[in-house]
């Protein structure tokens, strides 16, 4: 059995995932990341992503719409935007989402905040990742 390590995943709204997790995969604004128990300290801006939650042999996935984490050698604390279960999202809805970020940016119009519509596209993206199987 691998070390574990207490993970704590906090939204606005409530306390999203307060557990144990013997490996945890996201995206940061440094690329892709996973973290075991005892790994340096670091603090990083994660980037709208599917974050995996290893434990026991199973993985879950959550859709993490961007925030910071703090990996400390025995902990790990996201602080999210947003967080959703596969079950929580509406994939209809994020794929409409997709598709109007994606004609946003391909538009290229004069005023397009195209920040903004990159960053739809990456949370609609994240969205529809996390509730595929």
């Amino acid at each position: 059995m691998a070390d574990k390590f207490k993970l704590s995943i906090i939204s606005p709204d409530k306390m999203f995932l307060e557990g144990e997790c013997e490996f945890l995969e996201f995206v940061s604004t440094e690329g892709e990341l996973g973290v075991y128990a005892k790994h340096i300290p670091l603090t990083t801006i994660l980037e709208p992503c599917v974050m995996r939650i290893h434990n026991d042999g199973a993985v879950k996935k959550a859709a993490i719409l961007g925030g910071f984490v703090e990996i400390l050698k025995e902990k790990v604390t996201v602080l999210a935007e947003d967080a959703q279960w596969p079950d929580e999202i509406d994939v209809a809805r994020a794929e409409a989402a997709k598709k109007r970020a994606e004609d946003r940016i391909a538009a290229k119009q004069e005023g397009t905040d195209m920040r903004r519509a990159e960053a739809a596209l990456k949370r609609a993206i994240a969205r529809i990742g996390a509730a595929q199987s």
